[in-house]
């Protein structure tokens, strides 16, 4: 028995040695983590006893620089457990002074709080974060004669092009005053139209209407749109300052997206189609890539053989040196229009040497199902032993002003 007591009492007191340590370590822990917080807040006073406090910055965190004196600070705050968040607002201020720590401007203007041991990362410009500046009413290329604004919609169940006319810019009227007014034409039909108002003495004329076009879907990508910019004069006379012409076929047009359009004015042949009509196109020649550039624009008062919207009217663009054909490249169709607009771009390799003996063919063809193809007219650009005239012009004016896209209409002719 005496030893089942010696036993007893040597493991009680083991027992209450390790409760004495563990006691001990518990409280040496609690009273570091105190001496720890007491020494990072000792330099931060309270603000109206409310566990706020106001912050230091140290000149060598935020300097007194003017460069950054727009620049909004990015601070990381500090995990306080017991203090409650304060929301920030819009008007941030920070004071420059010699304290590292974060902490708000007292004051009735000073809304930007921060809580102790906050410290600056870096700063936000706000520079940085604006929209691109719009300059589609500020920079206007030399010998522009205006610029037109102008959005597209199209409602699929309803079968209606939503046009809406939105204003012009810098017109160059024949006079001193200006009373425009527009025409909307949806081509290939130029029969009918629809108008705006005339707005009374103005260069920059706001429109703000809108037109309604009826057209089933599956014509859509096969309109063009056409804008005429006129000016009345005191005599009512009616002068056109310029136009506008816009392919549908090229855009992705849905219930739900709206297209906002701006295009130059461009100056309308005024003179009669030749005999065969007439051919609109840009060419370019890059002398380091041996690339020659053809961009297919338009046609106009070409002679249909049947003048209705199953006959479809295309271009053929071949490229030959001396007799063999290089390359042969063709437009899509356009249904039933003997003013049909393209606006296609096609490339062809054709190195530097051979541009002597190089040209280039434009062949506008009717086809209709069921029916041979019939040639409508066809222009031929090249050098001198090719081509005369405009032609030859053209050509040397490619050649001369590389990289330059040069545009010219070309009557059409009828020999093979």
């Amino acid at each position: 028995m005496t030893a089942v007591a010696v036993a007893g009492g040597v493991i009680g007191g083991i027992l209450l040695l390790v409760l004495i340590g563990v006691t001990m370590y518990l409280l040496w822990k609690k009273l570091y983590y105190l001496l720890s917080y007491q020494k990072l807040t000792s330099s931060v006073k309270p603000r109206n006893g409310s566990g706020i406090f106001q912050a230091q910055l140290t000149s060598e965190i935020q300097p007194k620089s003017i460069s950054r004196s727009r620049s909004v600070p990015f601070i990381i705050p500090p995990t306080l457990h017991g203090q409650d968040w304060i929301n920030l607002t819009n008007e941030e201020q920070v004071q420059e002074e010699s304290d590292p720590y974060m902490i708000p401007q007292s004051g009735p203007r000073s809304s930007f709080h921060s809580l102790a041991g906050s410290y600056i990362v870096g700063t936000v410009n706000p520079e940085l974060y604006k929209f691109p500046e719009d300059k589609s009413e500020t920079d206007f290329p030399e010998g522009n004669i205006g610029r037109l604004w102008f959005s597209i919609e199209y409602e699929h169940e309803s079968e209606r092009l939503l046009v809406s006319l939105i204003k012009v810019r810098k017109l160059q009227p024949p006079a001193d005053s200006c009373s425009p007014f527009v025409k909307i034409y949806l081509l290939p039909d130029e029969r009918s139209y629809l108008q705006s108002t005339t707005k009374c003495k103005t260069l920059n004329p706001q429109f703000d209407e809108n037109f309604v076009f009826q057209v089933s879907s599956k014509m859509l990508f096969q309109r063009t749109l056409k804008f005429l910019v006129y000016h009345v004069d005191k005599q009512k006379k009616h002068h056109l300052l310029g136009q506008v012409i816009f392919p549908l076929k090229n855009e992705t047009l849905t219930d739900d997206n709206k297209l906002v359009i701006w295009r130059d004015l461009e100056k309308e042949n005024l003179e009669p189609p030749s005999e065969y009509g007439d051919i609109q196109f840009s060419l370019s020649y890059n002398d380091y890539l041996g690339r020659l550039t053809v961009v297919v624009l338009r046609a106009r008062g070409l002679k249909l053989q049947e003048e209705n919207h199953a006959v479809s009217v295309y271009v053929e663009v071949t490229v030959m040196n001396r007799s063999k054909v290089i390359k042969r490249k063709t437009t899509a169709a356009v249904l039933g229009s003997p003013n049909p607009v393209y606006n296609e771009t096609f490339s062809f390799k054709v190195d530097q040497t051979e541009l002597d003996t190089a040209s280039l063919s434009l062949s506008v063809l009717q086809s209709a199902k069921g029916e041979k193809t019939l040639l409508l007219g066809r222009v031929v650009v090249g050098p001198f032993m090719y081509t005369r005239g405009k032609e030859l012009e053209h050509w040397n004016e490619m050649i001369s002003k590389s990289k330059e896209l040069i545009k010219r209409w070309h009557a059409l002719c009828h020999s093979k």
